[in-house]
C-alpha cells in the first residue's frame, strides 16, 4: 500500500520540479516503473529467523502470517511477493522482501485504530504519511535481527526505488524533512511508541 517498491520517489526537494500536480501520489503511480526485469537481488524474509520475525512484528502489534510458496498474498497492494496487510495480520511469504515488509508494518504502526479497523489492503494517507512510513520503515530496520538500515537502503536501490538525490541513504540523510516531522507529530520520533 502506498509507496510502492518500484517506484520513481521524490521527496519534498522534488516538489518544486513538479509544476502543475495537485497529487503527488498521482505522480508516484504515473512514474512506476514495474517491471519484472528489475533486479531482485534483495534480502527476503526467509533470510530470517521466523521466530524472529514473528516477535519483531508482534512487538509492533502485528501478527504475522506465513503464505505458501507460489501462492498469492492476501492483502498485497501491488501483487508480486508483496508483503500484504490485512487488518493486524501482516502476510508473508518466504520471498517477501523485507523491506516490503517492513514497509507495510510502518504503515500500521502509523494509523489510528479507526484507520486499522478498516485495514484492507490499501492504507492510505498522505503523501507526507507515506514519506515518513518510508523513513519509519529505515529506522526500524536496524532494529530487526538480522538486517539493518543499510540493507534496507541497499535493497530499495536494488528493488527500483529511484530517488531524486540517487539513492535511499541520500533521500534519508537530505531530503526526509517532512517525514520527521510528520513523524514527530504523532509521537513516533525519537522513540518510536506502539499505539494499540
Amino acid at each position: 500500500a502506498g509507496c510502492p517498491s518500484r517506484v520513481i520517489f521524490l521527496g519534498p526537494m522534488s516538489a518544486a520540479i513538479i509544476s502543475g500536480a495537485d497529487d503527488l501520489r498521482s505522480c508516484f503511480h504515473f512514474s512506476s516503473i514495474m517491471d519484472s526485469n528489475l533486479p531482485a537481488t534483495v534480502t527476503p524474509v526467509s533470510a530470517l529467523s521466523e521466530q524472529v520475525v514473528r516477535a519483531f512484528f508482534s512487538a509492533h502489534g502485528l501478527v504475522v502470517v506465513f503464505v505458501p510458496e507460489n501462492e498469492e498474498i492476501p492483502g498485497s497492494y501491488w501483487g508480486e511477493s508483496e508483503a500484504g496487510l490485512i487488518g493486524h495480520q501482516l502476510y508473508l511469504r518466504a520471498d517477501t522482501p523485507v523491506h516490503s515488509a517492513l514497509h507495510e508494518a510502518c504503515h500500521f504502526i502509523c494509523m489510528d485504530d479507526a484507520r486499522r479497523q478498516a485495514l484492507h489492503r490499501d492504507a492510505g494517507g498522505s503523501d507526507t504519511e507515506e514519506n515518513a512510513v518510508c523513513y519509519l520503515q529505515c529506522l526500524l530496520a536496524d532494529e530487526l535481527q538480522g538486517y539493518s538500515m543499510r540493507q534496507c537502503f541497499a535493497d530499495m536501490d536494488a528493488w527500483g526505488y529511484t530517488f531524486v538525490l540517487g539513492s535511499a541513504s541520500a533521500w534519508f540523510e537530505r531530503d526526509s524533512d517532512d517525514a520527521q516531522v510528520w513523524l514527530r507529530g504523532q509521537g513516533l520520533l525519537p522513540i518510536v511508541t506502539i499505539r494499540s
